[in-house]
């Protein structure tokens, strides 16, 4: 039975701050004319955070009873940014750990949004690891993305949204970290939309959920080794490992150049700038154009956090 609930979506899209929900989604001809297929594109970085993390976050913070412990979690920054969101309005506290590698820029606004704000680790995973612990010590809630069932529901709402009201989609391409994103999406459009294929994308120098998905068990691995911090994952969650079985068609694996050629097709032709982990949908599409040529295909523009000196260095 899957731990997603399908209710639970229908829930979110009535509890969440409206600042997250009805993100813009439209078919771009100049895109869809330059990668060979009718490309949909779900914006997700137009709202306060940039991403669309503050949908699970609200979603989860909605839902706890009034005598919660106090809430740490790790972020790489978008979940931080979410949580600390989420928590600032409902008037609670928050600790997030972020590796000390992290996006100044992500870690700038978390503290903007009143995050206690740790620096730990050498990558998010050890970041996680030391979150965990600072959880332990002093009785706090340690509320992992990806573990926590509301955070996927939260983010299910992006496919309540895409497919409302649409035409037949033959595919969506779904960024792929640590899986609250694709699960909640994957769950919803299996239900809603059976024909439609579902495709996910990991770095390929962060190849670990790829590989725990086919074997349906956690490999790790030694680094994550990406530019696409948002979904550099070294060691997958062993229950959203499992969430992602059978209602995922395949998980695809892209180059950090082709995400950067993303990134600039992105800006080219949609006029939005989109950090590397919201431009892979578009790097697989462009990869693997054999397999969507001509074809109806959503994928999510899930964040667009990019400091002034990743916007010089990649958009030069």
């Amino acid at each position: 039975m899957s731990r997603i609930s399908l209710d639970a979506i229908r829930d979110a899209a009535g509890c969440i701050d409206p600042v997250f929900l009805d993100s813009p989604q439209f078919e771009s001809d100049p895109l869809g004319a330059v990668l060979g297929a009718r490309v949909v594109v779900k914006v997700e970085t137009l709202n306060p955070i940039r991403s669309f993390k503050g949908r699970g976050a609200e979603y989860f913070v909605h839902g706890l009873p009034p005598d919660a412990p106090r809430l740490v979690c790790a972020s790489a920054g978008n979940f931080g940014q979410g949580m600390a969101w989420a928590t600032r309005r409902r008037g609670r506290s928050l600790d997030v750990f972020a590796s000390t590698a992290a996006n100044p820029l992500k870690i700038e606004r978390m503290r903007a949004l009143g995050a206690n704000v740790h620096l730990a680790g050498a990558d998010f995973d050890a970041a996680k690891d030391a979150a965990r612990a600072f959880a332990e010590e002093i009785g706090g809630w340690f509320v992992e993305d990806g573990r926590e069932p509301a955070i996927s529901e939260g983010a299910g709402t992006i496919a309540l949204e895409l497919l409302y009201g649409s035409p037949p989609l033959d595919a969506v391409v779904v960024p792929l970290g640590n899986g609250a994103l694709l699960g909640g999406i994957a769950t919803w459009v299996r239900a809603e939309s059976p024909e439609t294929r579902i495709i996910a994308v990991c770095a390929a120098g962060a190849p670990s959920m790829e590989r725990s998905w086919r074997a349906n068990r956690v490999i790790a691995t030694e680094r994550a080794d990406t530019i696409a911090d948002g979904i550099g994952v070294r060691v997958p969650i062993p229950e959203a490992v499992a969430d992602l079985q059978g209602i995922v068609d395949d998980i695809l694996l892209v180059e950090d150049a082709d995400t950067l050629e993303a990134m600039r097709l992105l800006l080219s032709h949609v006029g939005v700038i989109v950090e590397p982990a919201g431009a892979v949908g578009i790097a697989a599409i462009r990869t693997h154009r054999e397999r969507f040529a001509g074809q109806r295909v959503a994928t999510v523009l899930c964040g667009g956090n990019v400091t002034e000196e990743q916007r010089r260095l990649w958009f030069a």
